[in-house]
């Protein structure tokens, strides 16, 4: 009887456990996890979606996570990331705050308090649509830490409206526009020729 009540009482304890992850198998999606003095085989992860929409978010070597285990059996576990712990700990305060921060430093958070929608990635950052991008706001400004910024369109195309120009030269074709000037034109209200 003692020995039947060990067990059941040892399956108990191994339903819910505490661990720390201690390998990642990327390409099967599976991770082992150090808990107690066990280290479990390859497990699944739990993750948000895995049907028609699909989610992918891999554990962290070291992270803090719950194995789940079916009847108390550490091989029918699933792991359920992630537990904030002294070596990864919360990237935000707020209380409504979206927020994922990366090895890299990009991070990507939306804070309602201020309305602030923040993507910031180190290196590149691509929108791409088969479409049209619509940028619905009153203003789109680009800064760099550089002295100048590129805008480029690759593939050709057009610019439709009232467009102003202020705060430096304007050039095309190599040719600064409010600075170029025409020769053999008289004075007066003559026009120079141009290309229909």
């Amino acid at each position: 009887m003692n020995e039947q009540l060990s067990e059941i009482l040892r399956l108990l304890r191994n339903v819910i456990r505490i661990g720390t992850v201690s390998a990642v198998n990327l390409d099967g999606g599976l991770c082992r996890v150090d808990t107690g003095k066990n280290t479990t085989d390859w497990l699944h992860w739990l993750t948000t979606r895995a049907g028609k929409t699909r989610s992918w978010n891999a554990p962290s070597v070291g992270e803090q996570v719950l194995v789940l285990c079916l009847g108390g059996e550490l091989d029918t576990g699933f792991v359920l990331p992630g537990i904030f712990s002294d070596d990864n700990p919360a990237p935000s305060a707020s209380a409504d705050a979206l927020h994922w921060s990366f090895p890299d430093g990009a991070v990507i958070e939306y804070e309602p308090e201020t309305g602030a929608l923040m993507a910031t990635g180190i290196k590149t950052a691509t929108i791409k649509a088969a479409v049209k991008i619509l940028l619905d706001v009153p203003e789109v400004e680009c800064t760099t830490l550089l002295k100048t910024a590129t805008l480029k369109v690759t593939q050709g195309g057009t610019m439709e409206g009232d467009i102003k120009h202020s705060g430096g030269s304007f050039s095309s074709n190599g040719v600064v526009v409010h600075d170029h000037k025409h020769g053999k034109v008289q004075s007066g209200g003559s026009m120079t020729e141009g290309t229909e």
